[in-house]
């Protein structure tokens, strides 16, 4: 079951603001990342973060020095180290861990931070374990933040327990409790299909 929540505090706005700006600025160093490799990033999620993945590369058996076999997406991920072939000179090996450390370093260089979304989430003071056990989701639209919770939130509650020093689910600075209705007709505008 979920919970659907706005807000139209600044502060709160403003965080959820951040996080899409931030979001899209890794996309955009993605594709960047993915121009230096010749090949697109997957972007990656888990849990807790976005990050890049493997790069969109040929299942060519030559690339497989350096990045491990396609995944079942195309994607390839670039080897601790390099696996040069068998009956190579040791000039040849020689150069196959140079290309490899050229190649470490400009992933290293060139690739991302992750970006955290529980940070995000701890600015909006919403308790992270509640979030990893049963989800959340947040968008902007028309300077009013949304939520999806997979678990309640109530001021009252959030107060007395932080007066009893007790765990709390958190409360999102301005949050009031709307309609299942009113929420997916934000999100369908948002995203620009009927309400």
């Amino acid at each position: 079951m979920h919970h659907y929540y706005k807000s139209e505090a600044a502060d709160v706005v403003a965080i959820v603001l951040e996080y899409y700006q931030a979001k899209d600025l890794l996309t955009e160093r993605l594709a960047d990342l993915g121009k230096i490799f010749g090949g697109a990033i997957a972007p990656m999620r888990d849990i807790t973060s976005h990050f890049a993945g493997g790069v969109k590369l040929s299942a060519s058996p030559e690339l497989d020095v350096h990045w491990r076999r396609p995944d079942e997406y195309g994607y390839r991920s670039l080897r601790h180290k390099a696996v040069p072939p068998k009956g190579i000179t040791q000039e040849q090996r020689a150069a196959i861990r140079t290309e490899h450390e050229r190649l470490w370093e400009l992933w290293k260089t060139h690739c991302p931070p992750r970006l955290e979304t529980h940070d995000y989430w701890s600015r909006l003071n919403v308790n992270t374990g509640n979030l990893m056990l049963c989800g959340g989701i947040l968008f902007e639209h028309q300077d009013v933040a949304y939520f999806a919770l997979g678990f309640e939130i109530n001021k009252a509650d959030h107060e007395e327990k932080v007066a009893a020093g007790k765990p709390t689910s958190g409360w999102i600075n301005g949050a009031v409790e709307i309609l299942p209705s009113d929420y997916e007709a934000a999100r369908q505008a948002k995203v620009g299909g009927a309400a």
